[in-house]
């Protein structure tokens, strides 16, 4: 088979693709031909080596992708060969085929594409335990989604808006604002526009938001805390634009929480409200109230500029990575 290899950490430009032995799947493993994946921000931070974990190499990165079963190992229950299916991985998926352990696969809907797939279990999954478990969204409640444009935030602001929340998106460029709006979003600022803060409390009548999900960082971070109404609650999710310092007086004096987001250890460590919360997503799904964007789709041998696409975070949608086989 085809996969990406990575010897070395470093940029997408360093990697190369390389005829691999297909990988057999081991007891309670599935192994997937991979029809599409999905690329991220912390796919290429894995890659360089800048995650605060580090697979051993050599590694194929990427950690979410979509595909048909193609050979299941001893003791595995609930999946044949030929079933659609799609999985996380902590990396694996830029290849054309990858093992993952039954309980990280998920069938997917006749309706549903690879390339939807691909990027639907991770982004999505983040969105739903942020603002369920974590951020306790309650229906009529008003959030504001930082990076509504990138992969989390597109799918903080369809599942809060199934949820029963009004959405504020906030986002930094014309396209990725229209696409908040497509997604569902009620509102949308322009990040970084010198009267943010002052359309933010307008559109709030003053009181401010009762949730930030925020997968951003930096200078905005501070900002939005500073917004938030009584009680609020602020979701740190990730830091593509830096760490934040935040004074701590803030949270006194809003009685507000700074609640942090996890979506890898609370799948180890609470599996079964993770599965859930995927049936959950699937439902909401199969309802028409949940629909990834895609953005652009790059062929496997064109892999580098898919990810640096990815680092950049221009796009308004997600970027995707075909196999040959997917046609």
């Amino acid at each position: 088979m085809r996969a990406v290899v990575a010897r070395e950490f470093g940029p997408p430009e360093t990697f190369a693709v390389e005829q691999l032995p297909a990988p057999e799947p081991g007891a309670g493993q599935v192994r997937i031909a991979i029809r599409a994946a999905g690329v991220s921000f912390v796919d290429v931070l894995i890659a360089s080596g800048g995650y605060q974990l580090k697979p051993k190499l050599p590694f194929t990165p990427g950690s979410e992708f979509a595909g048909v079963v193609d050979a299941v190992g001893p003791e595995v229950a609930g999946f044949t060969v030929g079933d659609r299916v799609c999985a996380s991985a902590f990396g694996g998926a830029l290849a054309e085929a990858a093992v993952a352990p039954q309980g990280a696969v998920t069938p997917i809907p006749d309706g549903m594409s690879f390339e939807e797939a691909a990027v639907f279990r991770v982004s999505y999954a983040t969105a739903y335990h942020a603002l369920v478990q974590r951020g306790r969204v309650q229906a009529g409640e008003t959030v504001l989604v930082l990076g509504a444009g990138g992969a989390v935030g597109a799918a903080a602001v369809q599942v809060a808006k199934a949820l029963g929340a009004r959405v504020i998106a906030s986002a930094s460029s014309p396209a990725k604002r229209e696409l908040a709006c497509e997604m569902g979003a009620d509102e949308a600022l322009e990040s970084g526009a010198a009267d943010w803060r002052d359309r933010l409390k307008a559109l709030t009548d003053g009181r401010g938001v009762d949730l930030v999900v925020d997968p951003v960082g930096g200078d905005i971070t501070e900002a939005a805390f500073r917004s938030l109404a009584w009680k609020g609650r602020h979701l740190v999710i990730g830091f593509t634009a830096g760490m934040a310092r935040l004074p701590t007086n803030l949270a006194l004096l809003k009685g507000a929480e700074l609640v942090g987001v996890d979506i890898r250890q609370f799948g180890e460590r609470e599996p079964r409200v993770a599965a859930a919360n995927l049936r959950a997503l699937f439902e909401l799904y199969a309802q028409g109230l949940l629909r990834p964007r895609i953005a652009e789709a790059y062929p496997l041998e064109r892999f580098a500029e898919a990810m640096d696409a990815a680092a950049k975070g221009a796009a308004a949608g997600r970027i995707v990575v075909r196999t040959a086989s997917n046609g």
